[in-house]
């Protein structure tokens, strides 16, 4: 049995990933390719079957963990700004598009239940098709951009009552219809006060410890615990695991901890989400599809053409140009895969036939493979129609807290330096965004007002969600080289400028082939400021004091980095011992072969080493000419690391090698 389970695993885990990287090198949303991997393992096509029970209840976590996430993206202050938008164009698009579709397929000699369940799948609309484009082309934070994820995210919540209410559809008279209905919101209700209460008094604490730890594998499974804890709850009352796992996403997205829940959260996400789509692919009949193919395209194209006018006017209505109106039209006039969802829990009550199902299940893959050429030549389709649009994003249309920043500075690092920088960018109005994973930083800082969050900079996924992407700079003020690194890597590819902290000059050149734009070594900029203070006591005038400065800083503190090494620097230096650069004085005692030669022929570009000066009869002459003759008792003041320093001292005097501890 075990073996057997195995096997299956591997052809499902094999298939899947040669589908969606395929799918992927394509531009093809890998949403598709697990539904080809389905639709390639199921028992309604020829070769290999993968057994539904192998991955039926895996894959019904994926759904609990989207809408987990979801929750995340809309909290309880988040859902009472977008109030006006959720409440008012989120509701009637939903609510329309339910109805006409519904009484069209009623009309169409459907039942009701059914005809009510082809609504709601046709209501809803792709969120991940949507905003994977609108980021590849830059459209995000438009107008209808955001109108458009904004709608698509309020009907991926509309799943969840819809999941309540569709499984009692299946019972038979209309009062006992109504009397489930009114148990199930009731349930609803009773879980809602459970989640939230306990949420607020147990949640932000128990993160607030875990975080102290600084355990990412305990932050891992805390989320997991929550997550499923949550989703038993609703379980346990009769209703969907799914719904839980909504509500304490929002008790989890009014916390600082919010960007980091939602990095952690997001592979087990993807993963099982993958694993909904094959167990919905199994779904398919491509037997049926030469009998049904007139009804699937005519059901497409309604789809695409309900959703699109009604969008539209719906959008118009509430004050849109029609250029923008007809743009967010264009992005929701698609399915989604929470339809897939609905049209399954449908199946599963027996509200609606397999025939059915199998039209609607098709008609919604139609037109999920058009969803990106639709959302991608939105412009030209706008432009074409109406005159040219503008792709400016603007401030007019709400959005939620995660995607409002634009422009803004992210601070890596609140500390006692990012707090500082925190406090000039603050003075000159500029927006920013913060992250620390110092639990109790984060929570005065909040306290404070200010938009600290607790989340770990190295995290591709944690500066997604802060906006990297749209930001003007990047401040990394902490003094993790490693972390830096990672996180220069990672905002290279938006050509961002970034200023870096680091302790002393030994990380500088790295951090500089990293993407940094500037880096600030603290020990350096210390010596540089006890010598503006020194020079100007001394009477040095300014005008010269900032000029040496400057020429350092350009320079990158060349001369600074000329340093006699003593044994506590040798401590001190992180670097692999031989990699510090250091000077090292080398005295020419008459014998030596350097004697007579000119400095340019003592070393070569390939030793590594320089001349920082040349002492005679007591008198220190700085980077001396290239064609000075050497002479006996002379001294070179030479700078390089230790093995360079070696061999060119063996070279000029023909003996002996520097030490270490001179």
């Amino acid at each position: 049995m075990l073996e057997q389970a195995l096997v299956q695993m591997l052809l499902l885990l094999g298939a899947t990933v040669a589908v969606v990287l395929i799918f992927q090198r394509l531009r093809i949303p890998p949403s598709l390719g697990y539904l080809l991997v389905g639709v390639m393992l199921g028992a309604h096509t020829a070769g290999p079957v993968v057994a539904d029970e192998y991955i039926g209840v895996i894959a019904e976590f994926g759904i609990v963990f989207l809408l987990f996430t979801i929750g995340l993206s809309f909290s309880m202050p988040q859902i009472y700004a977008l109030r006006h938008t959720i409440l008012g164009l989120g509701t009637a698009q939903v609510a329309l598009t339910t109805a006409v579709v519904g009484v069209l397929a009623w009309t169409l000699g459907l039942p009701g239940p059914a005809a009510f369940v082809v609504g709601a799948v046709f209501a809803q609309s792709s969120t991940t098709i949507i905003t994977k484009q609108l980021m590849e082309q830059g459209e995000s934070q438009t107008r209808h951009g955001r109108l458009g994820t904004t709608m698509s995210v309020f009907q991926d919540i509309t799943a969840v009552p819809f999941v309540v209410v569709i499984p009692v559809l299946g019972v038979a008279g209309a009062h006992e219809i109504a009397g489930a209905l009114g148990l199930a919101l009731a349930k609803a209700l009773l879980a809602f006060i459970i989640v939230l209460i306990s949420g607020r008094l147990l949640l932000q604490p128990l993160f607030h410890l875990v975080a102290e730890r600084r355990s990412a594998e305990l932050f891992t499974l805390t989320v997991l615990f929550v997550t499923l804890v949550s989703a038993w709850t609703t379980k346990t009352l009769g209703l969907s695991m799914a719904f839980g796992a909504f509500l304490a996403g929002m008790v989890l997205g009014d916390t600082a901890f919010r960007h980091q829940v939602e990095s952690t959260i997001r592979p087990f996400r993807d993963v099982l989400l993958g694993l909904f789509f094959v167990s919905i692919g199994m779904l398919v009949e491509p037997a049926q599809l030469p009998a049904i193919w007139k009804e699937v395209l005519l059901g497409a194209v309604a789809l695409l053409m309900i959703k699109l006018v009604l969008v539209t006017l719906i959008v118009r209505c509430a004050g849109v140009e029609m250029q923008t109106a007809f743009r967010t039209g264009l992005l929701l006039a698609v399915g989604g895969e929470f339809g897939f969802a609905l049209l399954a829990i449908g199946l599963e009550g027996g509200v609606i036939d397999n025939y059915s199902a199998q039209v609607v299940l098709t008609s919604v893959l139609f037109s999920m493979i058009l969803a990106p050429f639709l959302i991608r030549y939105n412009q030209p389709l706008a432009k074409r129609l109406f005159g040219h649009t503008s792709r400016k994003p603007d401030g007019s249309a709400p959005t939620p807290k995660s995607l409002e920043e634009q422009g803004h500075v992210v601070i890596c690092g609140f500390g006692r330096t990012g707090q500082t920088v925190a406090r000039f960018l603050e003075a000159e109005g500029v927006n920013y965004v913060a992250l620390d994973l110092d639990p109790t930083i984060v929570r005065e800082a909040r306290l404070a007002g200010q938009p600290v969050f607790f989340g770990d900079s190295s995290d591709a996924a944690v500066l997604e969600n802060v906006g990297l992407a749209r930001a003007r700079l990047l401040i990394i003020s902490h003094d993790d080289r490693p972390t830096a690194l990672m996180t220069l890597r990672y905002a290279a590819q938006f050509e961002l400028p970034a200023v870096v902290r680091t302790r002393d000059e030994s990380g500088v050149a790295e951090l500089l082939e990293a993407g940094a734009s500037e880096v600030i070594p603290e020990a350096l900029e210390t010596s540089m400021i006890l010598t503006s203070h020194a020079l100007q006591t001394l009477g040095v005038p300014l005008y010269r004091v900032t000029r040496h400065l400057q020429e350092q800083r350009a320079s990158h503190y060349s001369m600074l980095r000329e340093l006699f090494r003593g044994s506590l620097d040798n401590i001190q230096d992180h670097r692999p011992e031989g990699e510090s650069e250091r000077l090292h004085s080398v005295v020419l005692h008459e014998g030596c072969p350097a004697i007579g030669q000119r400095l340019a022929q003592l070393y070569t570009e390939n030793d590594q080493v320089s001349v920082t000066a040349l002492v005679r009869d007591g008198q220190r002459n700085r980077y001396p000419a290239e064609d000075t003759e050497v002479q006996a008792d002379d001294v070179l003041v030479l700078l390089g690391t230790q093995d360079n320093l070696e061999k060119v001292e063996r070279r000029l005097t023909g003996t002996g090698a520097p030490s270490s501890k001179e």
